[in-house]
């Protein structure tokens, strides 16, 4: 046999860094009330029935459905960009609908034709799939949160900036003005930037509306991009919002061209949103109440983890936005994941998220009622004398 022939087939991708919970998750199922799962940031509460009627009613779908989106959903997109997102005037062909927005993520560095001495910039600690991204296609990925970090030899090959706000782990979000000064010196580079805003309807404190706070700014707000959209894309994803995880229901708008040439691609890998789902899709952005109904949950889960988790001796920093707590012992990351575990609570280990997650853990808002109130009585309880509290 030649040595090619004898070659391995298969990506040589490192392994899902999740499969190194299994021992914190056994620890945790054993707690004799049984394990909260606040680890992933999956939604637990039920689909909308408007999500679900629209979806039923478009059930006979027997032909093909259209890789760019129906006319309908990409009106809805561009009417809740205007309603929620303060971008007016979008236009309705510089919207594609995907396949969840993981997908998109991970393949976009090679949508773009980048390849062998690019660079794709994420945030400092960040989602672990925008590594992966320029790992298919086979270009460099370098964390930054700012242009400014990099030398002049890294800066030149930049070709793809992802920005990520609400921040997933960390719950950051960037100012307008900050945002405005990476588009400007992306720009320069001649770089696109793509805009992962999956939690923008989740906001807190100062970026919360319904508690007299601002929104959270896209990177298509004018205010950001100049009014133009050129090399920028905003990625979306009804996931968080609507309950719309296992509908894999996502989307992108921005720069027309780029959009059209996404568009092309991906008519040819047939990579298209199932018509169904983009029906529900079009009916889950127009109604704004089940979305408002949902945050109050999360608000509700959120007010009782985070008291809970101080007492047992967490500093929580950032968590402005988004479904997550990002938060700190002042011990190693897998001490905390631990101490977590024998209280039968499972969390997310920070050092996933990059080096700079170290030291830090990421719960989720994601479990149901009863499991949050669980989690809050049992870290509580923790944190007294004789509990498991870090001394």
């Amino acid at each position: 046999m030649s040595a090619a022939a004898s070659r391995a087939f298969g990506l040589d991708l490192p392994e899902y860094p999740w499969d190194a919970m299994a021992p914190y998750q056994r620890r945790a199922a054993e707690h004799p009330d049984g394990a909260v799962n606040l680890s992933i940031g999956t939604p637990v509460d039920p689909t909308p029935p408007v999500v679900r009627d629209a979806l039923a009613a478009a059930s006979d779908a027997p032909g093909y459905p259209t890789t760019h989106g129906t006319a309908d959903l990409r009106a809805a997109v561009v009417d809740w960009f205007a309603r929620r997102r303060n971008v007016s005037g979008l236009d309705p062909a510089a919207v594609l609908p995907t396949v969840g927005s993981k997908e998109l993520v991970a393949w976009l560095p090679l949508l773009l034709g980048l390849g062998e001495g690019d660079v794709v910039v994420r945030p400092v600690v960040a989602y672990p799939t925008y590594d992966m991204g320029a790992v298919f296609a086979g270009a460099t990925a370098v964390a930054a949160d700012h242009l400014s970090d990099l030398d002049e030899q890294t800066r030149s090959r930049v070709r793809l900036v992802w920005v990520n706000s609400p921040g997933n782990p960390t719950g950051i979000v960037r100012s307008a003005q900050s945002l405005r000064t990476l588009v400007e010196e992306a720009r320069a580079l001649g770089a696109v930037v793509a805009s992962d805003e999956c939690y923008a309807e989740l906001g807190w404190g100062q970026w919360d509306p319904a508690e007299g706070g601002e929104p959270v700014p896209s990177i298509l707000d004018p205010r950001i991009s100049g009014g133009s959209t050129e090399n920028l894309l905003a990625v979306y994803s009804l996931s968080k919002q609507s309950n719309m995880a296992g509908y894999r229901a996502a989307f992108t708008a921005g720069d027309p061209a780029l959009i059209a040439n996404l568009v092309n691609s991906r008519k040819h890998a047939g990579m298209i949103v199932p018509a169904p789902v983009q029906a529900a899709m079009a009916a889950a952005l127009r109604d704004d109440a089940h979305v408002a109904a949902q945050k109050d949950r999360y608000r509700a889960r959120r007010n009782l983890l985070v008291p809970a988790l101080e007492a047992f001796g967490l500093k929580i920093e950032h968590s402005e936005a988004g479904l997550y707590l990002w938060a700190s012992a002042g011990e190693d990351t897998w001490t905390t994941v631990a101490r977590f575990a024998e209280l039968g609570i499972v969390v997310g280990p920070g050092v996933f998220y990059g080096d700079a997650g170290a030291g830090f853990v990421r719960i989720a808002l994601t479990g149901t009622d009863e499991g949050i109130r669980a989690a809050a009585q049992r870290l509580h309880a923790g944190s007294a004398p004789g509990g498991l509290q870090r001394g």
